[in-house]
C-alpha cells in the first residue's frame, strides 16, 4: 500500500497586526496557496509561532484555514505539548473541525525516555481516528524520536507517518529504508527535500515552500516521473534562498518577504521573536529585486 501523504506541505506562518492575528491577510494566504499545487496546509505549527497563539485565536485560525482550503488540500493541526494530558485535550478540542489529522510534537523539555514517547503518541492516536503524524525535532524539544520508536509507533492504525527533522542523515536513510511502504516519511528539513524524494521518501513540510511554492512541487512532480536531471536542475536554483530564509529565527525572514510581496499586511511576529535586523532584509530584498524569490 502506498503512503498516504505525499507531496509539498506548508507550514502555514501566523500573520500579526497591531498584536492580533490579521485573519484578513491569513485567509488571502490560504487562498493563495491552495492553488499551487501543494497537498496540504499545516496551520499553527512551529512556524504558525504557536507557542505565542492563545487558545481561542487558534481554533478560529483552523477555522479560517477550513473555509478557505477547499477540497483536494489537506489540512493537518499542529499539536505541541510538554504534557500528554494537554496534547489529548488539544486533539479532543480540534476534533470537531473536520481536519484530516494533526501533526504532533515530540514531547519537550521533560526530556522523555523512548518509552514515554512511544506512550505519548499511543495515547493521543488511540483518543482520535484522525491521522496523526510524529514530529521528531530533537534540536528544539531536546529528546530525538529513535527509529526503534517510530518504527514500533508506525504499526499502530493511525500513525500515518512522520515530518523527520532530526538532523541526523544517517537515521533519515535507516528510516526511509526500514519503514513500511505504506508509512510516509516527509523530510521536515528544507534542504534535505530533494534527498529525500531521490531517495524514496514522500516529501516535505516545508516552511522554505512560501516562496516558490510552484518550483518545490515541480521539483516533487519531476522526481515522481524519473526525471531526475529536470528534477535536479530546479533544485539547484530553489536550494540556493533557502539558508537566507533560515539565517534568522523562522518565520521572521519569511513574514518579511511575504510582507513585502503582499500577501500579509504587515512582517509582524511575537515576542519572544524579534524583527529581523536590516542587514537580512537588505539580503532578501536584492533576492525580489532579482526575482529569486
Amino acid at each position: 500500500m502506498a503512503a498516504s501523504l505525499q507531496g509539498v506541505y506548508i507550514p502555514l506562518v501566523t500573520p500579526f497586526l497591531h498584536g492580533e492575528v490579521d485573519f484578513e491577510s491569513y485567509q488571502r494566504l490560504v487562498t493563495h496557496y491552495r492553488g499551487t499545487g501543494i497537498s496540504g496546509i499545516i496551520p499553527v505549527g512551529t512556524t504558525g509561532e504557536a507557542p505565542t497563539v492563545e487558545e481561542e485565536e487558534a481554533a478560529r485560525i483552523v477555522e479560517a484555514t477550513l473555509e478557505c482550503a477547499g477540497t483536494g488540500v489537506s489540512v493537518y493541526v499542529g499539536i505541541s505539548a510538554a504534557s500528554t494530558r494537554k496534547a489529548l485535550h488539544a486533539v479532543q478540542a480540534f476534533s470537531r473541525y473536520p481536519v484530516e489529522g494533526f501533526l504532533v510534537t515530540s514531547p519537550y523539555y521533560n526530556l522523555p525516555s523512548q518509552q514515554g514517547i512511544y506512550e505519548h503518541f499511543r495515547c493521543i492516536a488511540e483518543s482520535t481516528d484522525r491521522k496523526v503524524l510524529i514530529y521528531n525535532i530533537p534540536y528544539r524539544t531536546g529528546r530525538n524520536v529513535e527509529n526503534e520508536t517510530i518504527l514500533r509507533l508506525s504499526r499502530l492504525p493511525n500513525i500515518a507517518g512522520i515530518k523527520d527533522s532530526c538532523g541526523i542523515v544517517g537515521q533519515s536513510i535507516e528510516l526511509l529504508r526500514e519503514r513500511d511502504p505504506a508509512f510516509s516519511v516527509l523530510t521536515g528539513e528544507d534542504v534535505l527535500f530533494y534527498f529525500n524524494l531521490v531517495s524514496g521518501g514522500n516529501g516535505g513540510i516545508l516552511a522554505a515552500a512560501h516562496v516558490q511554492t510552484e518550483r518545490f512541487v515541480s521539483v516533487c512532480r519531476l522526481v515522481r516521473e524519473n526525471n531526475h536531471r529536470d528534477a535536479l536542475k530546479e533544485w539547484n536554483t530553489v536550494s540556493r534562498v533557502i539558508p537566507l530564509l533560515f539565517r534568522e529565527p523562522n518565520p521572521g525572514p519569511l513574514k518579511y518577504l511575504l510582507a513585502r510581496k503582499g500577501l500579509i499586511r504587515s512582517e509582524e511576529v511575537r515576542l519572544p521573536l524579534a524583527p529581523i535586523s536590516d542587514a537580512l532584509k537588505r539580503v532578501l530584498d536584492q533576492l525580489l529585486a532579482d526575482g529569486a524569490v
